[in-house]
């Protein structure tokens, strides 16, 4: 097949000697950021401290202009942070929890780190509704909506699954949540970068997520939109000098945040980590997410297809308008046959559960996920996990 998309293998290094199909854990990185994180290093050793005001300090808001491209997020709209977990803590502190709108209300199959953040706020009076999965695969949609109702507070739930890579509806989510007067919070981790959506037309009240998958940026740079109407009613207890109205007069007492997108930040930001986020999302830019998508449907669905005819189970959706870029493939000792793909260079990872989590990306070809297929078969077959299963757990 003439795939254009293929064109873009030769910016990811790993790619000469590796089928890399974990990219719902770890993108594969790009070229570039040889030269961006050279960057950084010679301003820091040649501008010193001006480096801060020729564009270090600016970075969050900067970094995060690229990434709301690929949102749909006005300029000036998404911070950058360290990662998801500082995030859904630094949203969770901006709500009393004391009145009778206190619900918080998410679905069991949430990231584990957003669980945490927000079971925690039940100390200062959060009421935690958890919506279960009937099939742990993912959470029906009437399910989530019937939780949601007049004292519901906030829905911070995952766009795409992780475990599953089952897509929820965020767009019935987000009518029902403004019909009684919550909010939602959407975690776009697993889908940004692989799953078009638009926050401004979704009406997104926030969403957040991280690089280091899909946009393939790498860890330490996570980004948070607020709809700018509700920003200005925001004001989070976990903050610090950078969402200051001006930061530079070192005013004591109280907190007087800031009138734009800088009020959802807090410490100084980590610069290096914004340097080697942005070539991802450049590159992410520039092939299109609604390129990306098309591929990654068709190779996502033939390649289910082929599992399946070769006996193999699966605990993702069937239907590809119910999954983001994740498929998964349910195999005995999933841990060990990771590590036996790993000894040919094939790389994936599994989850408790849900077998093998394999992703194709756009710089995938067809002939490596076939590749995939047999060697899998091969190790099933012959028993080649044994000598791992000793020694490993899932990861």
């Amino acid at each position: 097949m003439n795939d254009p998309l293929l064109r873009w293998r030769d910016e990811f290094p790993i790619l000469a000697d590796t089928t890399y199909l974990v990219n719902h854990s770890l993108g594969a990185m790009p070229r570039r950021v040889y030269d961006r994180l050279r960057e950084y290093a010679d301003m820091w050793a040649t501008r010193g401290i001006r480096s801060w005001a020729e564009g270090w300090w600016d970075s969050p808001v900067t970094v995060g202009d690229l990434v709301g491209r690929i949102l749909g997020a006005a300029p000036g709209t998404v911070v950058m942070h360290q990662n998801v977990s500082v995030i859904q803590a630094l949203v969770a502190s901006c709500f009393d929890y004391t009145g009778p709108r206190n619900r918080i209300v998410y679905t069991s199959m949430n990231f584990p780190t957003v669980m945490y953040v927000w079971e925690a706020q039940r100390r200062h009076g959060a009421e935690i509704v958890v919506v279960p999965s009937r099939d742990g695969v993912g959470v029906e949609t009437e399910d989530l909506l019937a939780a949601i109702d007049e004292r519901t507070l906030l829905v911070p739930i995952s766009h795409v699954l992780f475990q599953t890579g089952y897509r929820q509806d965020l767009e019935a989510v987000v009518a029902k949540a403004h019909e009684v007067g919550a909010m939602v919070m959407a975690d776009c981790y697993q889908s940004t970068g692989t799953v078009p959506f638009d926050v401004t037309a979704l009406d997104l009240d926030m969403a957040c997520g991280g690089s280091v998958k899909w946009l393939c940026g790498g860890p330490g740079a996570g980004y948070l939109y607020v709809r700018p109407d509700v920003r200005e009613r925001l004001e989070p207890a976990i903050t610090g000098w950078m969402a200051h109205a001006a930061p530079f007069a070192f005013e004591t007492g109280p907190q007087r945040y800031a009138h734009d997108a800088t009020r959802m930040l807090h410490g100084s930001p980590a610069v290096p980590a914004l340097y080697a986020a942005r070539s991802g999302y450049e590159i992410v830019g520039e092939v299109g997410v609604e390129a990306i998508r098309a591929k990654s449907v068709r190779q996502t669905t033939q390649l289910l297809e082929r599992a399946l005819e070769r006996g193999y189970g699966t605990r993702s959706p069937l239907d590809p308008e119910k999954r983001g870029g994740t498929i998964t493939i349910q195999v005995e000792h999933a841990p060990a046959v990771v590590k036996a793909l790993a000894e040919r260079d094939i790389l994936c990872d599994c989850r408790p559960d849900v077998g093998l989590r394999v992703s194709p990306h756009f710089y995938t070809s067809d002939d490596e996920l076939l590749g995939f297929l047999d060697a899998l078969d091969e190790i099933v077959a012959s028993g080649a996990w044994k000598a791992h299963a000793a020694k490993t757990a899932a990861y």
